[in-house]
């Protein structure tokens, strides 16, 4: 109990520290793959601390990078990062959009080895910049056009820099190995599969993951054992027809806009098993130049959800299929890219077991939520499948907090007395499960 009472301490002193780091993230948003000064800081922080780091290339795959912005923007958010004060060495390291850190403790001793994963990025969008959005009356909304952190990473990010920073000051309490991955461009499921398909989760036997809000909302709260994660798959389509003038020679034209159209009143038909539930939306549509000019290019983001693999699988076949129909019908090419997936998948009963029994242990929890679903999609499913593969533990959990907003609304904001809250959790999960036998 003595303990528990001086972890619990040291993770109070440096709520003001948490509060901080969460602001600065915030303010200087960037979103998937983009995040050079978010990761220039991370890996600023973590060095400071001692943490054996590895950053940019050599923890991703190329091959199975999704959904990475053209070179044209990726050499853009690198120059302004570079302009927000960020050292050239570490943006170097990044350059192409490898934007990840990889902490590692190593103790030296025998023991399992636990993973962490914090995800970092922020949502493509444009913060609200009114007086009734505390971000923007206290100063610390996004300075960054086009990118807000509504979903609460920028919390993510803070808590695992907080969480490194005590399992540091506690190292010689550990054995075995610690892994604390932080992991670019979860929006749009993008950036776990890269780092999965690097080797990163081989050798780990726990993994531990959560998100601040969602089906939470009061602080305090902790679900323990998150599962209904859908497999989703995020496609970009491009249609190419043939311009001409609209009035004077229609029957030249081969209307791209048509086409799309056409692919997107009937793929919102398809949306049907009998096994469960899925989902599709198109939801970005973009065509034309002008109203006597018959559109010789049209571009179409979709996703889909499926309750499994199968349904998934079954719905994106047929969307392929109707998009062919389309381009067919208006005799047009289309080029069909897939821009992120993640696939469906569940927490392990055993280790949420072991947070249900941490969580009681907290003071601040007043609530112990033993499953919910979360009835949307992660990419932490590719980390969690690649533990479980290789015989290991995975449970993803959820904490409380009172929320401004939606989570993706650019009125977005959370109570900050969930980010202690969230260290606490996963400090005392380390302890449990890497904590020495003798120590004192």
């Amino acid at each position: 109990m003595k303990e528990v009472i001086r972890i619990n301490q040291c993770i109070d002193d440096i709520e003001d520290e948490l509060i901080t780091i969460r602001r600065d993230i915030h303010k200087y948003a960037e979103w998937g793959w983009t995040e050079f000064r978010t990761c220039s800081k991370i890996s600023e922080y973590l060095g400071k601390l001692g943490f054996n780091i590895r950053v940019g290339r050599e923890i991703f795959n190329r091959q199975t990078m999704l959904g990475l912005p053209n070179e044209e923007t990726l050499k853009e958010q690198e120059e302004r990062a570079i302009s927000q004060g960020v050292l050239k060495r570490y943006v170097e390291k990044m350059s192409g959009g490898y934007t990840g850190v990889l902490a590692t403790l190593d103790t030296g001793r025998a023991g399992p080895t636990l993973a962490f994963r914090f995800d970092i990025d922020a949502n493509e969008g444009i913060e609200a910049d009114s007086l009734e959005h505390r971000p923007f009356k206290e100063g610390f909304a996004s300075i960054n056009k086009g990118a807000m952190h509504c979903c609460g990473h920028d919390g993510h990010t803070a808590i695992g820099l907080g969480v490194s920073k005590i399992l540091k000051n506690l190292e010689n309490e550990l054995c075995g190995k610690i892994k604390i991955i932080f992991q670019p461009a979860e929006e749009g499921v993008r950036g776990a599969y890269s780092m999965v398909n690097a080797g990163l989760l081989d050798d780990v036997d726990y993994l531990l993951s959560g998100h601040i809000g969602l089906s939470t909302e009061k602080v305090g709260q902790i679900v323990c054992n998150t599962s209904g994660f859908l497999a989703t798959s995020k496609i970009d389509v491009e249609f190419k027809g043939r311009s001409t003038h609209a009035g004077a020679t229609p029957e030249k034209g081969k209307n791209a806009l048509l086409g799309a159209a056409t692919a997107a009143l009937n793929l919102h038909t398809v949306c049907q098993h009998g096994d469960g539930s899925s989902r599709i939306n198109v939801g970005v549509l973009k065509a034309g130049t002008g109203r006597n000019v018959v559109p010789d290019r049209a571009e179409m983001k979709l996703e889909i959800r499926g309750e499994n693999d199968q349904i998934n699988s079954y719905v994106e076949k047929r969307v392929k299929e109707i998009i062919k129909g389309a381009a067919i019908m208006y005799d047009l090419r289309y080029n069909i890219t897939l821009a992120g997936q993640a696939i469906n998948g569940n927490s392990d009963v055993e280790l949420a077991k072991i947070i249900e029994n941490i969580a009681k242990e907290i003071p601040e929890v007043t609530e112990i939520i033993k499953q919910d679903k979360l009835t949307g999609s992660e990419d932490i499913t590719h980390m969690m499948k690649r533990v479980q593969e290789n015989g290991g533990k995975a449970a993803y959990m959820m904490f409380g907090t009172k929320r401004a907003a939606d989570h993706h609304n650019n009125y977005f904001d959370f109570d900050e007395r969930v980010l202690k809250i969230a260290v606490k959790t996963y400090v005392s999960a380390a302890l449990y499960i890497n904590g020495r036998e003798d120590r004192t």
